[in-house]
């Protein structure tokens, strides 16, 4: 049988279960699978993450190093974030140079850190206009069974919290906490028959016609927005989206989060 016949079997047997308000796993249209984190997993990193969401495992390593800052924010620290897909974690990766989802994925996951202000990027100025404090995020997927993006932003957040500025390594006075102010959850819903998923596994991803990725911050307000696919949501689709994507990014933080 073709991969094509598979794909069509298998999306009409998702939307048969969503029609009976069921999924392939068992879980409700907004529920999401086991979550499983843990920091300080990376002995040479100066911060780091380990997640597994479901059966998709993530790491993520921050580090922190002496640079330049850039022109038109010459008293502010800057952040890089880059993810890899490793060959291990799915038969459709593949070694070498990042590819465009991992790079779109990777920005999405800055996006949220940038416009949330969840690092106060003033606090790692060291000298104005000429010595900054540059933070490296780099995420490694290593094993993909969906939801890749949730699973990145999350891990980019516990690894941030557990993150030492290495001041005295550097010469540059004291190590420092990295100054969180926020702490920014992707959650991401897919459309299948009409009906808003939370936390979509691999085939849910394969068959959706639209995925959406709300990110939103402690106080409720959005930092970022990313849609994906040919269909188009409806406003009352979007509306629900968006206070659902809330609602269990506050639940997430709440526990998962907050004891870091």
């Amino acid at each position: 049988m073709s991969n094509q016949s598979m794909s069509i079997l298998k999306k009409d047997y998702i939307y048969n279960l969503m029609l009976k308000g069921k999924r392939e796993d068992g879980r409700t249209f907004d529920a999401i699978r086991n979550i499983d984190i843990r920091t300080n997993v990376i002995e040479k990193a100066e911060g780091s993450a380990w997640i597994k969401l479901g059966e998709t495992e993530i790491v993520v390593g921050v580090k922190v190093q002496v640079g330049t800052p850039f022109p038109d924010s010459a008293g502010e620290g800057v952040i890089i974030t880059s993810m890899e897909l490793n060959p291990i974690a799915s038969p459709d990766f593949e070694a070498g140079p990042p590819k465009e989802n991992a790079i779109e994925m990777a920005r999405v996951t800055d996006r949220g850190i940038r416009e949330s202000g969840a690092i106060d990027l003033s606090k790692l100025c060291i000298t104005e206009g000429e010595e900054v404090w540059m933070v490296f995020i780099d995420i490694h997927v290593l094993n993909n069974a969906g939801n890749i993006q949730d699973a990145a932003s999350l891990g980019a957040i516990a690894a941030l919290l557990s993150t030492t500025v290495p001041g005295k390594r550097e010469g540059r006075g004291e190590d420092m906490p990295m100054p969180i102010r926020d702490m920014p959850v992707a959650i991401t819903l897919v459309d299948i028959g009409g009906e808003m998923m939370v936390d979509p596994d691999l085939d849910e991803e394969t068959v959706c016609d639209t995925r959406i990725t709300i990110i939103s911050n402690q106080d409720g307000s959005i930092s970022g927005m990313q849609k994906s696919g040919d269909g188009a949501l409806t406003e009352e689709q979007l509306l629900k989206a968006v206070s659902l994507a809330c609602q269990k990014a506050s639940e997430l933080r709440e526990t998962h989060l907050l004891n870091i």
